[in-house]
């Protein structure tokens, strides 16, 4: 073969092996950006079930405080009413009592 076909051919291997490493960076380029991309939409789904998840945890919390808030009142109210029961249960006695002492010092001033 004589040398300017060999060079002329060397030229042209050149040139696909030049179009195959542009052609495979371009590739590379492309992946990396729809890699990025990818990660990008999979941190936003993380993201999103973070704050699903959180919200889930806070309404649960609240309930349960709620839950707890009717316990604590209704058992305030429980006592209440046996308060005032006994107290409603011991008003003859606290009228005798308060007439008795009063009947004693009025005596004892005359």
């Amino acid at each position: 073969m004589p040398r300017p076909e060999v060079l002329e051919e060397i030229k042209e291997a050149e040139t696909a092996a030049d179009e195959i490493v542009a052609e495979a960076e371009a590739d590379r380029d492309d992946r990396i950006a729809e890699a990025r991309k990818r990660a990008d939409e999979i941190r936003q789904e993380a993201e999103e079930e973070a704050r699903e998840l959180e919200e889930q945890r806070l309404e649960a919390a609240r309930e349960e405080i709620e839950a707890e808030r009717d316990r604590i009142l209704e058992e305030g109210e429980s006592e209440r009413e046996g308060l005032r029961a006994r107290a409603d249960g011991r008003v003859d006695d606290v009228v005798a009592y308060v007439l008795d002492t009063f009947q004693e010092e009025v005596h004892a001033q005359t």
